[in-house]
This record gives structure tokens, C-alpha cells and sequence, in this order.
């Protein structure tokens, strides 16, 4: 849990630091809105290719070592990022940056799998689904702080860069693998959970082949696809505000690049406390994850209605409802990954979450591409706030998509 948590938090330090100062690049490099719009989408798109595709190798892979050659990776993309100041390169180089990070979640997902049962799962995957909100809102206040600080836009990649080197030092000191690795039983024989003979347990424990893990298990499951288009439209809900966020209060609401900066950090820290009761609240309602998820959807739509209609001048209150949307936003997304979990395998949980994740990063590409397009170009025609009043409305339509979705699993419970 330990390692795991601050290793898969460090991932979001050289993955989140981008978007916050997204305007300071703009300003320095003469980019628009659609040339950072690009990098972000062909990120995601790469990262979520990764994720899937990185999901199986993991299930197959020691974690400690995937996961520190995957930190050691993006940690050299940032570094590399920083040193030039071409839009090829940098597509390039941040296109490279989401496939390495596509080897954070895999081996995290293995590690949680192994090490906890399925009947204390929704508490002890929120817990360890809360590194990424310290993270990444760390990561938005420490790019904005190095830029002030060291006075180019350059440091957002260097200080994180090297936040990340050190990071990689240590999962490879305290990671490990399964509790068999380390001669201790698995957790099903250890709990005696299930199932009860030695065939049956030499059976759950056997490493699956490809073919298991991609058709059995993922392709031909009526549920995890269900989830996968769940997880699309809850992306867009997600990423909208950690890709344009900051942006769209600099220019709409007023905002100061720190106070952008502050946003992310907000709507970060806002899921912490939530992703965590709810999770132990579907364990205590016999894991039906997708009622859960499925009414954190209303508070979501709600709050962003509410920035929406908010004019200049009560950015306290646009603050409060990015702390709403994080509050209920992250649970969704844990709470859907979660649900994919219990109906598959822990010997499939990275090909499981990467499908999901690869569903989730399609998302995010149609978000970030769509959004800088209809920003820089409905701007020139009927200025900046109708310009995001529309991204905004495209945001409401996915929440409301994605609770419709999720309430069709209202009442899925683990298959065990």
C-alpha cells in the first residue's frame, strides 16, 4: 500500500504539470489553444494504449521492476520536454510521456489484486485510488510554483522530473511483487476466503495466457464493455477541468496563474475523503459499485451547472464547486474500475483496467482535442465565455450520459 501509493502519486507529478501552465507556453512559444490541445490529446490516446496494452504485460511482469523502469521513463520525457522548444518535438516527446505512464496503474493494480481480498476491496483500492489526487494536485501548485520560483516555464518539467528520478530510486528499494514472491501464501489461502480445495486454488493462482486474459476474460464480457463506454463520458466529466480548468478561469473568471494553479489542487484534494467513504460504502452494501457510482453522477452535473452560471467575481464559489465535482468525481471513476475488477480476475486486473483505461484516455483525447478546437475557434466568432459556455453544456450532456450508463449496473455485485 505504501509503495504503491507514492509511486503511483509520483507518476502524476510528470503527467498533471503541463495544463497549469499551458498559458505560459502559449505566451513564450506561440502556441494557441489547438497546438496545446493536440499534445494533450495525442497523450491520452497514447497513455491509454499503454494502459491496455502495458495492462497484460504487467499481469505477466514483477511489479517492482515495471513500475520503476515506467517512473524512470517519464521522468527522462519531462527532462526532455523541458530542453526544447519545437511543437513537433514536444508532441513527440509528450505523445512518449503517456506511454511510459501507461506503466503506473498496471503493476499498482497487480500489487493491490494480490495483496488484498475481494470482500475489503472497494476500501483498500480507494485508499491506494487517493495517490493520484495527492498527486495531481500537488503536481499543478508545484509547476506553477517552480515557474514562479525559477522564473521559465521550462522548471514545471525540470522540478518534477527530478521528484520522479528519486521516486523511481525508491520503488525499487520498497516494492514487491505478490505475497508469493516474498514466500508469504496467497490472499485467498491466507483469509481462507475461496475457494476451498487445493485444485481450486492452484487453479486461481495460475498465470493466464494472453488469450485468457484478452477474450475470456475482457473482450467477451458484456459488463466490462458496458463500463469501458461508462468510463468514456466519465473522462470527459474528469479531464474537462484538469486539462482546461486552470485555462478557463485565467480567461473567464479572472483567475492568477497561481489561483489556476490552486484549482487543480481543489478539485484534486476534493475526492480524497470521498473516494475512500464510498469506497468502504460499497463494500458494506455488497459491492454494488455501479449504484454508487451512478448517483455520484448527480452532484457532478449540479456543480458544473453552477460554474457555468456563476459570473466574474465569485471565484470563491467556482472553487467550491471544483472542490463538489473532485468530491464526487474521482469515487465514479474508482468506484467503475472497481466493478470491472470484480467481474473479471485478479489475474486479469491490468488487462481489465487497462481496457476500461483505454476507454477513459479515448475520452480524454475527444475532450482535449474537441475542447481546444471549439475554444480558439467559436472565440474568434462569438468571443471567449460563449466559446467555453459550450464546452461546458458538451460537459453536462457526458455526465448525464455516463449516469445513465452506469445505473443499467445498479445491482452487479462481485462474482465471488
Amino acid at each position: 500500500m505504501e509503495s504503491t501509493f507514492l509511486g503511483y502519486g509520483t507518476f502524476y507529478l510528470v503527467r498533471n504539470n503541463l495544463s497549469p501552465v499551458a498559458k505560459e507556453i502559449e505566451g513564450a512559444l506561440h502556441y494557441n489553444h489547438s497546438d496545446i490541445g493536440d499534445i494533450l490529446a495525442i497523450t491520452a490516446i497514447s497513455y491509454g494504449l499503454s494502459k491496455f496494452l502495458m495492462g497484460s504485460v504487467s499481469d505477466r511482469c514483477d511489479a517492482r521492476r515495471f513500475m520503476t523502469c515506467g517512473l524512470l521513463l517519464t521522468a527522462c520525457c519531462n527532462f526532455a520536454f523541458g530542453t526544447v522548444a519545437n511543437y513537433s518535438m514536444h508532441l513527440a516527446l509528450w505523445s512518449l510521456n503517456g506511454f511510459a505512464q501507461g506503466m503506473g496503474w498496471p503493476p499498482c493494480g497487480r500489487s493491490m489484486g494480490h495483496w488484498f481480498s475481494e470482500n475489503e476491496r472497494g476500501l483498500t483500492f480507494s485508499i491506494w485510488n487517493t495517490s493520484h489526487n495527492f498527486g495531481g494536485g500537488i503536481a499543478g501548485y508545484l509547476a506553477t510554483w517552480a515557474v514562479a520560483e525559477y522564473g521559465g516555464w521550462q522548471y514545471a518539467f525540470y522540478v518534477p522530473g527530478a521528484i520522479a528520478t528519486v521516486g523511481a530510486i525508491y520503488l525499487l528499494l520498497r516494492l514487491r511483487d505478490t505475497p508469493q514472491s516474498v514466500g508469504l501464501p496467497s490472499i485467498e489461502e491466507y483469509r481462507n476466503d475461496y475457494p476451498n480445495s487445493v485444485g481450486d486454488l492452484d487453479s486461481l493462482e495460475r498465470t493466464l495466457t494472453a488469450k485468457e486474459l484478452f477474450f475470456d476474460k475482457v473482450l467477451t464480457n458484456k459488463l466490462v464493455w458496458l463500463l469501458a463506454i461508462a468510463n468514456f463520458f466519465a473522462y470527459i466529466t474528469r479531464y474537462s477541468m484538469l486539462d482546461w480548468g486552470p485555462t478557463y478561469l485565467r480567461e473567464v473568471k479572472g483567475a492568477t496563474l497561481q489561483q489556476g494553479g490552486l484549482a487543480v489542487l481543489v478539485n484534486e484534494f476534493g475526492g480524497i475523503p470521498s473516494t475512500i467513504f464510498l469506497g468502504w460504502v460499497s463494500d458494506r452494501i455488497g459491492g454494488r459499485r455501479g449504484m454508487v457510482a451512478a448517483l455520484c453522477t448527480i452532484p457532478i452535473f449540479a456543480a458544473f451547472a453552477v460554474i457555468m452560471f456563476t459570473p466574474k467575481g465569485y471565484l470563491w464559489l467556482d472553487m467550491a464547486m471544483l472542490a463538489v465535482i473532485g468530491l464526487f468525481v474521482y469515487p465514479l471513476i474508482n468506484l467503475i474500475v472497481i466493478a470491472a475488477l470484480d467481474v473479471a480476475s485478479k489475474k486479469a486486473i491490468g488487462t481489465a483496467a487497462g481496457f476500461i483505461g483505454l476507454f477513459g484516455y479515448i475520452g480524454r483525447t475527444v475532450q482535449a482535442k474537441g475542447f481546444g478546437w471549439t475554444t480558439h475557434h467559436f472565440s474568434e466568432l462569438y468571443g471567449q465565455e460563449a466559446a467555453w459556455n459550450i464546452v461546458l453544456y458538451a460537459i453536462l450532456a457526458s455526465a448525464v450520459i455516463c449516469g445513465a450508463l452506469l445505473a443499467l449496473t445498479w445491482n452487479v455485485r462481485p462474482k465471488a
